[in-house]
């Protein structure tokens, strides 16, 4: 069985990468996710190991110590982490895992899985941007103002990654991310050694 690749999306907050990614989930099969753990409150709508693993910040930093984390980083006051074998027992079934953390975490995963490949979601343009982080309603106005010159500043690093996907409209941004995941799926370090095995070459 071929090992799953490893899929990093990052993108500032309003890109529309949770979207992009739940649709892409919903129309592909073979794909597993990676589900981050958190020291911060769910919110209304979140689901304790739907969403994110919600532990305490004791228990985090516990984890930190343990080395239970291929990647953890602090975002708006509270931590989040990629669990290592949380990824590797899922690439070791053959899934391809999808990520989806910041240009922090993806340099931290690219680290330890050479092979991983990043995907940086974009919005059209920086009004686009505002307009969808204000629309969400969830955050007072200083939050938005803080997640807004955040964002500005975390464009900059989708220059180091591998894949950049405009999402100005959903349907072509699921698409294009589609065509992303399928090429490498066939790429030939990855499907070589079965087609050798298959036609004993």
């Amino acid at each position: 069985m071929m090992k799953g690749n490893i899929f990093v999306f990052s993108g500032p907050s309003g890109a529309g990468k949770s979207s992009v990614i739940k649709e892409v989930r919903a129309r592909m099969t073979g794909l597993g996710y990676s589900i981050s753990h958190t020291s911060r409150p769910a919110r209304n709508n979140e689901k304790d190991g739907v969403d994110y693993y919600f532990v305490s910040k004791e228990t985090f930093q516990k984890m930190i110590g343990d080395g239970a984390f291929v990647e953890w980083a602090t975002v708006y006051g509270h931590l989040y982490g990629t669990s290592v074998d949380g990824l590797r027992s899922q690439t070791e079934k053959g899934l391809d895992v999808i990520l989806d953390i910041d240009s922090q975490g993806a340099k931290n995963i690219r680290s330890v899985f050479q092979d991983s490949i990043l995907i940086y979601i974009l919005p059209p343009t920086i009004d686009t941007l505002e307009q969808r982080l204000r629309s969400r309603a969830t955050d007072a106005p200083d939050v938005i103002d803080n997640r807004l010159k955040r964002a500005i500043d975390d464009l900059k690093s989708c220059e180091w990654y591998d894949y950049l996907i405009i999402n100005d409209d959903l349907g072509t941004a699921v698409s294009q991310t589609e065509a992303v995941i399928l090429s490498n799926r066939c790429r030939n370090s990855r499907m070589l050694p079965m087609v050798k095995e298959m036609l004993r070459i």
